[in-house]
């Protein structure tokens, strides 16, 4: 006997690869927690008939000889697993997008960084041109939006973008898929969303704001990754984290969720023994200390950032300056030597200004050519410090209209980084 399971909170990606692991290990039990998304158990409440799921208490482990785990490769994630985890004589295959390290012992595993868990597996199906019913393309294809976030999440690959195209070829129905990835967002979650507004610290932590926001709560309430993406852009900081304390369970669930990919949210909920994506994470933890939990979270952030490539990587250097009693006309035949846009105007060693082809609009007759760089020059010194982000370098060209910053170390200028440096950048289109 041979069944294929996910993680307990099985969302729709989880419960989609399940019913893929059907089709292409044919005659295997589809086995899912009893603990689901609402929106994947409200899809299920329909469709049940159609995939009839089944669960560990109708299976005696001495039977079953293969388990297929898809979207997660931790035991501890499973529901009711532990009588399999003891077998010897078990065949376990796995199939996970996460970059989680795995504490299971596969006979055979696909692990690959990608958008969605189902990608990895509809290439599989497509690799044996297995015919897909409209049905199954609609649900693998519901799962694939989930987790890319309709292909925005910044985990999406064009490989995920090329299955979304072949499910929709096997007449996916966006009509459903719409429905059943509309969250629920009820009383219960409007009351959190707004205590957490009432304080909503701010943190800066390097170039972005975080907020972090404990709560304490009664029961059971759903959708509380919903309030915490809500909140998030409610206070339009770069990341936001619930600590969510269960005062009946003594639970806490800490979620997470960036709009930058220096604050890994994934890396950071796997540092503290949960999982997920650069975007967005969580994890479930007993008996801890909010406050410790705070500060933990705390220092992830403040190590977390990737900040592979600094502003000192990007940056040109030797610089050319030019003096401020330089007349306009020399400083606009440098400029057409040098290539540039504009140049920084130093005096003494010390930057006084910013001088570039757009300030030459300031000139009214021919006899201000003759007028000395300060007399047009930009003296409003926006700078930037070597050890910064090129993100935060973007920023500032943008909050301040500027073409180009010099970077400052210690009151002197020792390179200058353009809108086009940090464009290459961002677009990925630096050499090797």
């Amino acid at each position: 006997m041979q069944i294929i399971t996910t993680h307990r909170s099985a969302d729709f990606d989880g419960f989609a690869s399940v019913i893929a692991g059907t089709i292409l290990y044919p005659g295997a039990v589809p086995v899912l927690p009893k603990t689901l998304n609402p929106n994947v158990r409200a899809f299920l409440s329909i469709h049940k008939d159609l995939f009839e799921p089944g669960s560990m208490d109708e299976i005696d482990p001495a039977e079953v000889n293969r388990l297929v785990v898809v979207d997660t490769c931790k035991w501890a994630r499973l529901e009711k697993m532990s009588g399999l985890k003891k077998k010897e004589a078990l065949e376990i295959f796995i199939w996970d997008h996460h970059e989680n390290s795995c504490d299971m012992t596969p006979a055979w595993i696909c692990q690959e960084k990608i958008g969605a868990n189902i990608t990895l597996m509809i290439r599989e199906i497509k690799k044996q041109k297995i015919t897909l019913t409209p049905m199954q393309a609609t649900l693998f294809l519901t799962g694939l939006y989930e987790d890319t976030g309709n292909l925005s999440f910044s985990s999406t690959t064009a490989e995920d973008a090329y299955a979304s195209g072949y499910l929709l070829e096997n007449k996916a129905d966006l009509n459903i898929l719409a429905t059943f990835l509309q969250p629920a967002y009820g009383e219960k979650q409007k009351n959190i969303l707004f205590e957490m507004l009432k304080t909503a610290p701010r943190t800066k932590i390097h170039a972005y704001t975080v907020s972090i926001n404990t709560m304490h709560i009664n029961g059971h309430v759903s959708n509380l990754s919903l309030v915490v993406n809500m909140y998030r852009d409610i206070l339009n900081v770069d990341a936001a984290f619930g600590i969510f304390v269960n005062e009946e369970n003594e639970k806490c669930i800490v979620i997470g969720r960036s709009s930058v990919e220096d604050i890994n949210v994934g890396s950071i909920m796997r540092s503290m023994g949960g999982g997920g994506h650069t975007g967005a994470g969580s994890v479930m933890l007993n008996a801890v200390n909010p406050a410790a939990l705070k500060e933990w979270l705390l220092e992830l952030l403040k190590g977390n950032q990737q900040a592979s490539v600094l502003v000192s990587d990007l940056m040109s250097y030797p610089v050319f300056t030019v003096s401020p009693d330089m007349a306009m006309s020399e400083v606009a035949e440098v400029l057409k030597d040098k290539g540039c846009t504009g140049l920084p105007v130093v005096d003494d060693e010390k930057l006084v200004g910013v001088i570039s082809r757009r300030d030459f609009k300031k000139i009214k007759k021919p006899s201000q050519f003759h007028a000395p760089v300060k007399a047009f020059m930009n003296t409003r010194n926006i700078t930037i410090a070597p050890d910064k982000s090129p993100m935060e370098a973007a920023r500032l060209m943008v909050k301040h209209d500027v073409g180009r910053l010099p970077v400052v170390k210690e009151g002197k200028i020792i390179g200058i980084i353009s809108r086009s440096d940090a464009m290459l950048y961002f677009y990925d289109l630096l050499p090797d």
